[in-house]
């Protein structure tokens, strides 16, 4: 671990919350440096308390703006780079907050980008995942280069919160923001479960689940779990489920402590997205589907037979 590396988080919050992603992106940049600040752009002060409790941040750098009630990836991005000239590396959670804003800041900083950090071997050298997970790419970056990353949260554990770190209030910087980007509206759907990306269970519908209405099914066992619903991109693509639950490759990557797989094949694209799940369930009535093979518990059944029996035995 280097102690001269100096290296900021962007933290990412929402309904007032510090995300589980961005402690688990602290996590990371703890492994590079044993001093790690945390920068907080937002308009609400809660956010401040949360922020200097979080184990292994030194300093917590905030800046308080009205600006910020809607966090727009292209207002964002020059402040962030003007706010960490002099740090040495730059860590946003891999999520679709820290994916939107990291390519746009690395612009500004005039460097390449690191994508879904998975795994630090020294303060300079990495590993993440390329082919849809099916390699593991090691990357160093050279000397005196700033070092902007995504770090993948399904790869760290979360860091405690039983810190005292010290709190700074930053002005906003007198730069020119561009104009070209205006908020009009937020369109999300509602509901109780869990957020699918923190979710200790998660319960997914494939093809094999036949329609949005059979989904239904699916819901009734996750609220019965207390579990979040996802989707293979099969499902998303015939119309079952909006693409928000989609996990893969190009979804969400997860890592429940449980994860049940219904109707899922296994395509590539969907394993890279669920194999650093605790334990991995796979309901399928082809026992040859290729989601048996990665699966710690396989269970050859019609799904429409199996969950309404499990949900019985759960009463």
């Amino acid at each position: 671990m280097s102690n001269a590396m100096k290296i900021i988080v962007m933290a990412e919050h929402e309904d007032g919350l510090i995300t589980s992603a961005t402690r688990k992106t602290v996590n990371c940049a703890s492994q590079i440096s044993s001093e790690v600040d945390l920068l907080i752009l937002g308009n609400n002060t809660d956010l401040e308390e949360q922020a200097i409790q979080i184990d292994s941040v030194s300093n917590v750098l905030v800046v308080q703006d009205e600006t910020f009630n809607q966090q727009l990836s292209a207002i964002m991005a020059p402040i962030i780079s003007d706010l960490t000239s002099g740090y040495d590396c730059l860590l946003l959670p891999s999520t679709t907050f820290g994916r939107d804003l990291a390519p746009r800041v690395s612009v500004l900083k005039d460097v390449c980008q690191i994508t879904d950090i998975m795994e630090v071997l020294s303060p300079r050298v990495f590993k993440r995942p390329i082919y849809a997970g099916n390699a593991i790419e090691t990357i160093e970056v050279p000397d005196g280069q700033m070092i902007v990353a995504t770090v993948r949260p399904a790869s760290f554990k979360e860091v405690g919160t039983s810190n005292q770190a010290s709190l700074s209030s930053l002005e906003m910087p007198n730069i020119d923001l561009p104009n070209h980007t205006r908020f009009l509206g937020v369109s999300s759907e509602k509901t109780e479960r869990p957020d699918l990306q923190v979710a200790s269970i998660v319960i997914s519908g494939g093809r094999g689940v036949g329609s949005a209405e059979n989904f239904e099914i699916l819901y009734q066992l996750a609220d019965k779990l207390g579990a979040s619903v996802g989707a293979s991109r099969a499902a998303v693509d015939a119309g079952y489920v909006s693409n928000d639950m989609q996990v893969g490759q190009t979804g969400k990557i997860i890592s429940p402590d449980l994860y049940f797989a219904f109707g899922i094949s296994g395509a590539i694209q969907h394993v890279a997205g669920i194999k650093d799940s605790g334990t991995i369930v796979a309901i399928n009535k082809d026992p040859d589907a290729p989601i048996f093979e990665i699966a710690d518990i396989g269970i050859v059944a019609d799904l429409f037979e199996f969950i309404p029996e499990f949900l019985a035995k759960l009463d």
